[in-house]
Parts: C-alpha cells; sequence; structure tokens
C-alpha cells in the first residue's frame, strides 16, 4: 500500500484551464463536493466522504464525478487515522475527459420502459421474476460511467432490473478493473452484468450465474434445501451443485 504522502496531488493550480473550466462547469451536488474538495486539497479519500460530508457509500459520490465525464484515479493507500487500506483519488488524465456527459444522465423518456416491457417481459432481467412495473427500472447494460451517453436510446442497449438486482450489478462493476481502469465497452458488452443472456466471463473473471427465486409453493421446497444444506454445514447454492454432480 502506499502512504498519502507519497500520491501525486491534483489541486488546482497544478490542472489546465480547460480542465479546471470543465470541473467547475459540473453542477450536481455530490459531484461538486468532490471536485470541489480534490480542486482544493489534490486528493479526496472515502474517509473524507464519510467523515467531512456524511456520505455512507461513498462509491456513489465518486462514480456522480465520473458520470460527468471527469477521469479520477484511484490509489489504495494506508490511513493516517487507522492504518487500514482505504481509497484515495486524484484527477485522472484531462485527455480522457469523455465528451457528451456534462450534466450527468439523461432523463429517459416515460414511454422507453413501456418499450422495454414489451420487448423484455415485465421481469428483472437477472433473476427472471415477474414484477410490478413500478418496482422495475431502466439500467444501462454498460455501465453510464463507461458508456456515457454514446449508445443511442435502443432498447438493446438498456434492461430491466429490480433495486436488489441493481445493487448487485453497480457493486461488482464499480470493483471490476474494467470499471476502475479500463474502461473499455466491449469488455462490459460481453459480461454478465451487461448481456445475462450471453456472456464470457463476470466482472472479467471465468465464471457462470444462474439467478433462481423461490416463490408461492416452490417456498417450502426452497427451505427444505435450506435445513438439508444446514445439516451439512453448507451454503444452498453448494448444495444444489452437489446434486447437479450426481
Amino acid at each position: 500500500m502506499t502512504k498519502l504522502s507519497d500520491v501525486t496531488l491534483t489541486p488546482e493550480k497544478t490542472l489546465p484551464p480547460a480542465f479546471v473550466k470543465f470541473c467547475k462547469s459540473v453542477t450536481a451536488k455530490r459531484a461538486r463536493i468532490v471536485i470541489n474538495h480534490i480542486l482544493k486539497h489534490g486528493i479526496i479519500t472515502n474517509e473524507d466522504l464519510s467523515d467531512i460530508y456524511g456520505y455512507a457509500h461513498p462509491p456513489r459520490a465518486l462514480q456522480d464525478v465520473k458520470e460527468n465525464g471527469i477521469p479520477l484515479l484511484r490509489h489504495s493507500v494506508v490511513s493516517e487515522k487507522n492504518g487500514r487500506q482505504i481509497g484515495a483519488y486524484t484527477f485522472g488524465n484531462f485527455d480522457n475527459v469523455k465528451g457528451g456527459r456534462l450534466g450527468g444522465r439523461r432523463a429517459f423518456p416515460k414511454s422507453f420502459k413501456g418499450k422495454l416491457i414489451g420487448i423484455y417481459g415485465q421481469c428483472d432481467a437477472f433473476t427472471g421474476e415477474l414484477l410490478d412495473e413500478r418496482y422495475l427500472q431502466i439500467d444501462h447494460r454498460i455501465p453510464y460511467a463507461i458508456a456515457g451517453d454514446g449508445f443511442d436510446l435502443l432498447p438493446q442497449n438498456y434492461m430491466l432490473l429490480d433495486a436488489s438486482s441493481q445493487r448487485k450489478k453497480s457493486w461488482s462493476c464499480e470493483h471490476c478493473e474494467n470499471y476502475l481502469a479500463l474502461s473499455d465497452p466491449e469488455t462490459c458488452r460481453t459480461c454478465f452484468w451487461a448481456s445475462p443472456e450471453n456472456y464470457e466471463h463476470i466482472a472479467m473473471k471465468p465464471s457462470r450465474r444462474v439467478e433462481i427465486v423461490w416463490s408461492g409453493q416452490e417456498v417450502a421446497d426452497f427451505e427444505r434445501m435450506k435445513l438439508t444444506a444446514q445439516r451439512k454445514g453448507i451454503e444452498v447454492s453448494d448444495l444444489i451443485k452437489d446434486y447437479l454432480r450426481k
């Protein structure tokens, strides 16, 4: 791990004027807090976001900055408060500013969700569970922080997820090397989180995933499996794998 003092800082005085102007043009509140802190101090840490600004989920504020087209570099540093590893962020290369992002995500037309439901059905893209329309949210197949508005408003570029699936996808994407450093849309395109129907990897790892939901009378079946798994001292997923191997 790196000491905080060893990180090359990026305060306003070290940045190209055009980059500073672009940064200061962002109006979104959470993004502005991150941007202003880095402009002043040259760096911001997860501790700064939680201790100074009260953000319980720092990655969300950092993602807001990226979604406005401003590149950030992540550094693993030693906390001066407790000696643990924490994330610290400085501005990235101005050449990596992604055009067409100013202002963050665009709003979807009200009719667009209906179009997606007509094509994909009224269900979660990962679990296949049928849900009331109000529980489904439109999500970019390729994270906005990587793709931005570079893709047309076409159904094949989006998916429908419930809040739980969206959180799982966000967490996995935010910890993926492609999200943190490479920013390659094609890598995302072949990932489970973008194309659960046909994928080659999950967050750049050679993995396969199946989402199974037990509903109604099926819940009793699940509870029986859960008891069997507990007696064996394993997870339900491991029990299912054991069944399939036999």
